[in-house]
């Protein structure tokens, strides 16, 4: 089993990978799938299924199908030129993707919210029709967008989760256990196995380049929100508060009676700050999904900028660690809202944050495991119920008690030999039973829970 670093950090857009990102790529995927078929086609159409239709217009899951279908990818997001395109396919009712003739797009006609079909392979499914000029299919798909901006097509999902075609990697764990094993065999950390399994996919320069411009994603999604003020859109007005709450913190930097509690304002703040930038659209890396996007880069900018001794140079070791701790997450149980509850997303990138934290606080494979598992244990059957179907209420606050977590799992681990009572494969194993059980109004549709119980306006 390989996922790539790259692969759980993806550089993306707001406000959701599953719901926004996903749509975008599978709508791109479609237009390859187009280019490379001999047909002459006229026009498109598109359906959302299941949380995607039910919390899609909060998503801007139609926003996300229209721009891929107009040729737009996340990693390359212009919003000014999205802005444009958006306009222009309203007024002209028409597509102009790259390598096809226009193709006949009414957004209001030929983009469809399905309440009442669900798709039988997973909660987030839309399928995608090319049309000739009497309106026949002649081409179509079902894809699946399965959490943290991975899209799969109906056939991907069935012939199973472990799609990797690539070359045979050194250390290929597909559990925790295997993972320790490994460890103690080889002599690595976790981050070492990680860099060796990278490298047989990347050259060593590409690899520090790319892992890097990640974290500069991350910390300038960061900066700008820790920068702006105003409401989020959406029509919820929640006021955006991790500048005010930054201001207030550091005028009271230095004062004798300053409580140690503090530092949790500032870890909450740093997630916070990221998931506002989410909520707006801005550009954002999954970490795993955009949802849980600000659970990790808080916890790598509380060590960097409060624990002595923190150096930017461990930042591949932070960030191979948690990537690894991600793939086994994904893998064996899910990083989807839709599919598990949001102790998949927020519970996840919890467990993650943990164990790259633990990491490069000089901690063994053991205690990394553990630090993880901690984190995810104390996220268990967390539901994802998003008032409004916006990535805003309860996810913002939600991803800065992530961080917190995180950090505590992982102080307890190092206070620890490794050694401890629930592996983390088993409390895997336990979040994707609960997530199984748990009821669909509880996962992602905005049907249940919090989105129910409080005023939307």
């Amino acid at each position: 089993m390989f996922l790539s670093v790259f692969e759980m950090f993806k550089i993306g857009i707001g406000p959701s990978s599953s719901h926004t990102m996903g749509p975008m790529v599978a709508a791109a995927r479609f237009l390859e799938a187009m280019r490379g078929a001999d047909y002459a086609f006229h026009g498109v159409r598109a359906s959302l299924h299941g949380s995607l239709a039910f919390t899609g217009v909060g998503h801007a899951s139609d926003r996300a199908v229209i721009l891929g279908l107009a040729g737009f990818v996340p990693e390359s997001y212009d919003a000014d030129a999205a802005e444009a395109e958006l306009a222009r396919i309203g007024a002209e009712k028409s597509l102009r993707p790259g390598g096809l003739d226009p193709l006949a797009f009414d957004p209001a006609r030929d983009l469809r919210f399905d309440y009442d079909t669900a798709l039988p392979g997973h909660a987030n499914g839309m399928r995608i029709e090319a049309l000739d000029a009497q309106g026949d299919v002649l081409l179509q798909e079902v894809y699946y967008s399965v959490g943290g901006g991975f899209v799969l097509t109906a056939a991907e999902l069935e012939a199973g989760r472990d799609t990797d075609d690539g070359p045979p990697v050194p250390y290929p764990f597909k559990s925790a256990a295997e993972m320790l094993e490994m460890a103690r065999a080889s002599g690595l950390s976790i981050a070492g196995m990680k860099r060796a399994n990278e490298l047989t996919r990347h050259k060593p320069a590409a690899l520090e380049a790319g892992i890097a411009r990640l974290w500069e994603v991350m910390e300038d999604c960061m900066n700008r929100g820790l920068e702006a003020g105003g409401h989020l859109p959406g029509g919820l007005n929640v006021r955006r508060r991790a500048r005010a709450i930054r201001q207030a913190l550091e005028a009271e930097h230095g004062r004798n009676l300053s409580a140690p509690h503090t530092i949790n304002d500032w870890i909450s703040t740093y997630a916070m700050a990221v998931n506002e930038e989410n909520a707006a659209g801005g550009q954002v890396v999954t970490a795993p999904t955009n949802g849980a996007a600000g659970v990790v880069p808080a916890t790598i900018r509380y060590w960097l900028d409060h624990v002595p001794g923190a150096s930017r140079t461990r930042l591949p070791d932070f960030l191979l660690t948690a990537a690894a701790i991600g793939g086994l997450v994904k893998y064996n149980a899910s990083i989807s809202g839709a599919e598990a509850g949001c102790q998949a997303e927020v519970g996840a990138a919890s467990a993650m944050a943990a164990a790259g934290f633990c990491a490069v606080l000089g901690g063994t494979p053991e205690q990394v495991e553990n630090a993880a598992e901690i984190a995810l244990e104390h996220h268990l059957g967390m539901t994802c119920d998003p008032v409004r179907g916006l990535v805003q209420v309860p996810c913002i606050e939600r991803n800065g008690l992530g961080a917190i977590k995180a950090i505590s799992a992982a102080s307890l681990a190092l206070r620890g030999d490794g050694q401890h009572f629930v592996p983390l494969d088993a409390c895997i194993e336990t979040m994707r039973q609960v997530g199984a059980d748990m009821s669909e109004k509880y996962k992602e549709t905005a049907l249940g829970g919090l989105a129910v119980n409080v005023p939307n306006c």
